[in-house]
């Protein structure tokens, strides 16, 4: 059944209310903007390692038109906060700083199991952050926004891991093993190029590109608005899609580290945002 698409005229853009943003929070918004507008692309790498498999491909291709829609959505957002902000050249900024292997004939995972588990891993992130920020802030349009966003991230997650499932039954050879050690690979790569140029691109921070500066300063304001609840949650849905019991001690101890983790980094800012 086709998925019938939000627009971005189901958002209540008459509410936006100037005083409950800052400009921490705008920073924010603005990075994910970029990935979340970056879907298009990544449809194309999807169709092309997974050319083989025409329902996974029409799935591939809905959930590529929501993440782009979800940027644009975020990106009108941060143009009503800071009316300086031009999403489309901030866009071509970012791509032209980061590329994704849209031509590929195979998976940078090493198998189509592998690539699956990867974007359960991506979409265990994304729906915990959305959630988060919908938790914490208090401008009503980008709390409608992030509401939408996170359901339809958690709903991302479970079809990939329902066709991830499928090739599992199919490739009794794939270990728990494997699936961890892609999980735990694509979680590191939360570091990676394509955050750090996000925020460098949509915030046209001055200078030179530096990545872990930019990763750094995103990261900052990006943890604060976790609370525990949030990284439980995706500590279960990380589990799963690695092989192990979403509710067994593996589970709750990376949760309890995950938490550890993004309280230090979070902590300068997150009486900020809390507030904000």
């Amino acid at each position: 059944m086709a998925v019938k698409h939000r627009s971005l005229d189901d958002i209540e853009w008459s509410r936006f209310d100037a005083s409950k943003v800052s400009p921490d929070l705008i920073a924010v918004i603005k990075t994910a903007a970029m990935v979340e507008r970056n879907g298009a692309d990544y449809g194309r790498y999807l169709d092309g390692v997974f050319r083989d498999d025409p329902a996974f491909r029409a799935a591939a291709a809905e959930w590529a038109k929501e993440e782009e829609q979800h940027g644009l959505a975020l990106g009108r957002w941060a143009a009503l906060a800071d009316p300086a902000f031009n999403m489309d050249a901030s866009f071509t900024r970012f791509t032209d700083m980061y590329k994704i292997p849209v031509d590929a004939q195979a998976s940078v995972r090493g198998s189509l199991t592998g690539e699956l588990c990867a974007r359960c891993v991506v979409e265990t992130g994304t729906s915990s952050f959305y959630s988060a920020i919908r938790d914490a802030v208090d401008e009503p349009v980008l709390k409608q926004i992030c509401k939408n966003i996170a359901a339809d991230e958690f709903r991302h997650y479970q079809l990939f891991y329902r066709h991830m499932e499928r090739y599992l039954a199919a490739d009794k050879s794939a270990s728990t093993w494997e699936r961890f050690k892609v999980a735990f690979t694509r979680f590191r790569e939360a570091d990676d190029d394509e955050i750090a140029s996000a925020y460098f691109a949509g915030n046209a921070v001055p200078g030179v590109y530096d990545r872990a500066a930019s990763n750094d300063a995103y990261a900052a304001r990006a943890f604060g608005f976790y609370q525990k609840r949030h990284v439980r949650r995706a500590g279960h849905m990380f589990a799963q899609a690695a092989g192990f019991k979403p509710d067994g001690w593996g589970a709750k101890a990376l949760a309890s580290v995950l938490w550890l983790v993004i309280w230090f980094r979070g902590r300068k800012f997150r009486p900020i945002l809390a507030g904000s």
